[in-house]
């Protein structure tokens, strides 16, 4: 027979003392985990991609649901900008948190300046200024901030931000693959392509394809240390390229949609894309979307979705002249290259956990991307280097009051491969006005009313405009912005010919190789850009 236990009472004073050393320990344990448990990060840029070019934004034509359905799940910053209208300068304002007149990469790295300006023969009144070609050493780039944090650093794709000696690697990530110089995808969308950083692997693979499995296969080796992993996609750059069955079915989505019979416009120097209604860049773009498939899938297959960071963007607005004239930004006017809002607004969205997501229509750039990852990370905010961006964190949280009403900047004082002219913009509130370098004059448009930038109100609106106009230049005088010059050789009879010679010859060349897109026996060549060559 067992032994009765018996029962010690103890005082009451020693139970409540037993309970709170077992809560505080409780506590403490849950502070530490909460602690050391950092938030990863994937940051996902496209090249080159559209406001509108997303199902998400609007578009009817192109399909998107990977991106459409992160978009559903992050804060969409419905008047978020890219730092520049071309690909270079957007990419350092990322990295650095400054607009580009201060870091002073205020031209896709390649493009000429100065007296090598004429080689183009386009006959411009002006020479562009001239501009930094790497990645300066002495900024402490998002990347460097993260690793220094204890972040293993990932990049894969397009860099674009200087030679050997300023690669990925040489800025703070751990691995690269596939960034070097080169802002396009030498050798084209389909292996073999040409990139030391990113062999070749399968006969026809897909650029974006193998790009996002880089990313999945470093998420998923990837298990001791919290990532940041910047996913940079070559694509939607020229060339364009796809499959031939995506061209088949979006040439069949085009024809059912109704397609006009005139396809291109005039802007000021070069034709420009009506619609949206190019079935080999909607090919493009879907094959860009199936890739950010594949690493949302890791995420949320590895059960990394509720600890991640999610951030989606894209450099600059969509081609709608010079390059491909790929696509089409209506409503928003212009392109990539040019001073219009179509030139530099873009999708924004950011994905984070534990917070009620909406819409913000709070105006917001590049810059802001590095300390709001920080906050949101957190992790100390670095004021010295991300000089022009700010958190947007207290917005996420609706803490707005605190908010500053600040301006935004933009210095491009170069003339864009597509039609843009040497300008600079400050948007304030509302207001945007942009200043063009040729003659000195301004433009002032109410984004409120008009986003398309239709109605200039500058003289209508005179104290607002010249108000805009001074606060714009005191910005560039304090950062030391470089500015363009004139070209004493300047030839008005010649530039008048090189522009007649657009119009009488490119834009009919334009519809023409439209109208072959659309043809049943359509073929860019025998393997469609290598991609017959596999089934993947």
């Amino acid at each position: 027979m067992n032994n009765p236990v018996k029962l010690v009472l103890l005082p009451p004073t020693i139970y409540i003392f037993f309970l709170f050393s077992i809560l505080l320990g409780s506590c403490s344990s849950k502070s530490a985990n909460t602690a050391s448990v950092r938030p990863n990060v994937l940051f996902i840029l496209v090249d080159d991609l559209g406001m509108q070019d997303l199902g998400a934004t609007g578009s009817t034509f192109y399909e998107t649901p990977n991106i459409d359905r992160l978009a559903s799940e992050s804060f969409v910053f419905t008047q978020g900008y890219a730092n520049s209208r071309v690909c270079s300068p957007s990419r350092a304002s990322i990295f650095t948190g400054q607009f580009t007149a201060r870091h002073q990469i205020t031209d896709w790295i390649g493009a000429k300046s100065g007296k090598d300006w004429r080689r183009y023969k386009r006959h411009d009144k002006m020479l562009p200024a001239t501009y930094k070609t790497n990645l300066p050493h002495n900024h402490v780039t998002m990347a460097e901030a993260f690793k220094e944090a204890g972040y293993q650093t990932f990049f894969a794709g397009k860099w674009h931000l200087g030679n050997k000696g300023s690669y990925p690697e040489d800025h703070g990530f751990d691995i690269n693959v596939g960034g070097w110089e080169k802002g396009s995808p030498i050798g084209g969308y389909f292996s073999p392509w040409q990139n030391p950083s990113l062999l070749n692997k399968v006969e026809g693979e897909n650029l974006s394809i193998r790009l996002a499995k880089e990313t999945a296969s470093f998420i998923k080796g990837n298990t001791k240390k919290p990532f940041f992993a910047f996913l940079s996609f070559y694509a939607v750059h020229s060339p364009l390229e796809t499959t031939e069955e995506k061209w088949l079915k979006y040439r069949e989505k085009a024809i059912a949609m109704g397609i006009d019979s005139i396809g291109f416009a005039m802007e000021k120097k070069l034709p420009i894309r009506k619609n949206q209604d190019n079935p080999v860049y909607a090919g493009l773009v879907s094959q860009m979307d199936a890739a950010v498939g594949i690493v949302l899938d890791e995420l949320r297959n590895r059960g990394l979705e509720d600890n991640t960071l999610v951030i989606f963007t894209s450099d600059n607005g969509g081609v709608a002249s010079g390059d491909n004239f790929s696509t089409s930004n209506a409503p928003l006017r212009g392109g990539k290259g040019y001073q219009w809002e179509g030139g530099i607004r873009e999708p924004y969205f950011i994905k984070t956990t534990n917070m009620e997501i909406k819409e913000i229509s709070y105006p917001v750039s590049g810059a802001d991307f590095y300390p709001t990852l920080l906050d949101l990370a957190n992790l100390p905010l670095l004021p010295a280097q991300h000089k022009d961006g700010i958190s947007l964190k207290p917005l996420m949280e609706e803490k707005t009051a605190i908010m500053p009403k600040r301006s935004l900047y933009w210095h491009y004082p170069h003339y864009g491969n597509q039609g843009g002219d040497p300008s600079s913009i400050i948007r304030k509130d509302k207001w945007k006005l942009i200043h063009y370098w040729e003659d000195n004059h301004n433009e002032l448009y109410d984004l409120s009313t008009d986003p398309g930038e239709q109605k200039d109100l500058t003289s209508v609106q005179k104290d607002i405009s010249g108000k805009l106009w001074v606060e714009l230049r005191e910005w560039l005088k304090s950062v030391e912005a470089v500015y363009p010059v004139e070209d004493p050789l300047y030839d008005n009879k010649k530039a008048t010919e090189f522009r007649e010679d657009i119009q009488l010859k490119l834009l009919p060349e334009l519809e023409l190789k439209r109208k072959q897109m659309y043809s049943k026996t359509y073929s860019p060549n025998l393997t469609w850009w290598n991609s017959k060559t596999t089934i993947d």
